[in-house]
């Protein structure tokens, strides 16, 4: 059986296979950070995104960049209050070309919802699908 932290973040990844923001963010405190590397921020993707209304200005930005993304978790780590992810994404560019895509995903949590998530991938492959 999960732990409640598992279940909160498994409830967020199910939000994103669904395309429901308010699942996405169901597992995160109002609070929380959302991290991605500074190296996306040339697409308006990199930097830190602050509680519910960052992270849905983010998701509503993405469109603008990406055909299509789909997330697939397959590993979840848990030690203490940090929950790590290992999964691979289906990306799509605007143009309509797409590459599967690691990623690692690591979540703080706090009284069974996320604080702060990383989003850690290798981004010069995705500038090279972005700009494909």
């Amino acid at each position: 059986m999960a732990s409640q932290n598992i279940e909160a973040i498994r409830a967020c990844y199910a939000g994103f296979r669904d395309r429901d923001v308010e699942g996405i963010l169901s597992g995160m405190h109002p609070d929380v950070e959302w991290v991605h590397p500074d190296g996306m921020a040339e697409y308006g993707l990199g930097g830190t995104k602050l509680g519910h209304a960052g992270i849905k200005e983010f998701l509503a930005h993405v469109p603008s960049v990406l055909g299509g993304m789909k997330l697939n978790p397959r590993e979840f780590i848990e030690q203490g209050d940090r929950v790590v992810v290992f999964g691979t994404r289906e990306v799509t560019s605007r143009t309509g070309t797409t590459a599967t895509l690691d990623f690692v995903h690591s979540w703080t949590m706090r009284d069974g919802k996320a604080t702060r998530m990383e989003d850690i991938f290798d981004t010069v492959a995705f500038h090279e699908l972005i700009e494909s």
